[in-house]
């Protein structure tokens, strides 16, 4: 008898990986004859850096990589942050699929605050964690009513931070995702501008499509009893806020921020729209293809 094969997921924030969790909670993997593991990698140091820095910071953060070390052989964001890691890992990762997430970013600002529209952000500092998703939505969604030289992202680090930031008017504002967005709202900050967008995840070259596709039938049981009700598992993302931040409970998340479906190949025409937009402020270099970035284990 053949040995089950082990997997190791590396986590950020955990709105982006609950169907992954919930596979685990529910017995879902182990049906599936895989052993699946999580390790749960830190946000970078907070330090407030501008925009021309992104060359400086990795986009897998200046903190340990547990999938660059070898690990964990999985990690799931932004699919942005993803193209960019393809280029800049030293495993050989590649994008195997979309993620199952697909989940907001709002850009936010305190509820004393004069700004009211994005068109208020002009010239002001607006916070985001380089190469991860806060740092591709605010951009797409701020140059839609800003030209690109009035846009002022700056890298402050994780959720937590960028909240704190902004709370303390470090910061005129931040983008932040669940379950920080409803942190905030329910303390008065207002929301000035809100997009949802696609992750993906890459994967290193030890998982082979027999082990993917046994963990995204998983998945896909996940997805479907999230989506009969979230509310039983949402106490994962609750416990991602310190108690000395404020309190939530299931019930103030709008459960319509929480968009999760089953996994799909990455495909050819979304890559090049999205790698060209990338090229076009810099944020990846132009020898990347997509033969270079993505290896689908997901067929249609």
């Amino acid at each position: 008898m053949s040995a089950r094969p082990k997997v190791t997921m590396e986590l950020l924030s955990l709105v982006f990986s609950l169907p992954q969790l919930v596979a685990k909670d529910e017995g879902f993997f182990d049906e599936e004859g895989v052993d699946v593991e999580f390790v749960t990698k830190d946000y970078a140091t907070p330090g407030i850096s501008p925009l021309e820095d992104h060359e400086l910071l990795s986009s897998f953060g200046s903190t340990k990589s547990h999938f660059e070390s070898g690990e964990a052989s999985l990690y799931r964001a932004c699919e942005w942050g993803q193209i960019r890691r393809t280029q800049d890992t030293t495993v050989g990762g590649r994008v195997v699929s979309k993620r199952a997430a697909v989940n907001s970013q709002a850009i936010m600002v305190r509820p004393d605050a004069p700004e009211n529209h994005p068109q208020d952000l002009a010239g002001k500092e607006v916070a985001v964690n380089f190469h991860h998703g806060s740092h591709y939505v605010a951009l797409q969604t701020l140059e839609g009513f800003l030209p690109r030289d009035e846009i002022k992202v700056v890298h402050v680090g994780g959720p937590r931070i960028r909240f704190e930031q902004l709370r303390d008017g470090t910061i005129a504002a931040a983008a932040l995702m669940e379950p920080w967005i409803s942190l905030a709202e329910k303390q008065g900050f207002k929301v000035l501008a809100e997009a949802y967008y696609v992750g993906a995840e890459i994967a290193s070259p030890e998982v082979d499509a027999v082990t993917y596709a046994a963990l995204n039938r998983a998945v896909v049981k996940a997805v479907q009893k999230i989506n009969e009700n979230p509310r039983p598992y949402l106490h994962h993302l609750l416990a991602e806020i310190p108690a000395e931040l404020g309190s939530l409970t299931p019930e103030d998340i709008p459960l319509g921020r929480l968009r999760y479906v089953e996994p799909a190949p990455y495909p050819q025409d979304q890559f090049q729209r999205t790698y060209d937009w990338m090229r076009s402020w810099g944020l990846i270099e132009e020898t990347n293809t997509y033969d270079s970035v993505v290896k689908n284990l997901v067929t249609v």
